[in-house]
């Protein structure tokens, strides 16, 4: 079964997807969806036509732009994984303070991108954890220099746990 949340120009959908069937916020349906494009879509739902154009696609946050007859929307989509962490209060966000980046949630650094001395940019990459088998780049949450890089590649972290120190 897959579950997703979808927030369409902030207002909340709930998709599931189980055993060939669909239901959308707990009604079934039958969409027929067909490639025309490279980026569009034909849609047919509940005896409705569609056209979708996918105009700007960001896999890794789940945000897309779309447009549906026409008109634009502004797609997130949330899958269980997301909503588990966010009900647990483990967002990559959640993990950032002013001077230390720290485990969001246990897990095991496969890759860690910086050193000592480093300048980094908001948003550059510092690591990559794994967690619930899903691997997570963790990202500076400003600027600065790194100050003390705490772990290693195969380290295990717990939640809460100081990775890096920047000044």
């Amino acid at each position: 079964m897959a579950q997703w949340k979808i927030f369409v120009n902030g207002k909340e959908y709930e998709v599931t997807i189980d055993n060939n069937s669909f239901l959308l916020n707990g009604k079934p349906g039958d969409p027929d969806i067909v490639k025309v494009g490279e980026n569009e879509f034909s849609v047919i739902l509940d005896h409705q036509s569609y056209t979708v154009e996918v105009v700007e696609m960001n896999r890794a946050e789940k945000k897309f732009s779309i447009k549906v007859n026409s008109n634009e929307y502004e797609l997130e989509l949330k899958d269980q994984f997301d909503l588990l962490l966010q009900q647990m209060g483990m967002t990559k966000r959640s993990a950032q303070t002013a001077g230390s980046l720290k485990a969001p949630m246990p897990g095991k650094v496969l890759r860690v991108d910086v050193k000592e001395g480093q300048q980094l940019k908001k948003g550059d990459s510092v690591l990559i954890l794994e967690a619930m088998k899903m691997e997570n780049a963790i990202k500076s949450a400003g600027d600065g220099k790194i100050k003390t890089v705490h772990v290693k590649a195969g380290d295990a972290v717990e939640k809460g746990e100081v990775m890096v120190e920047m000044e």
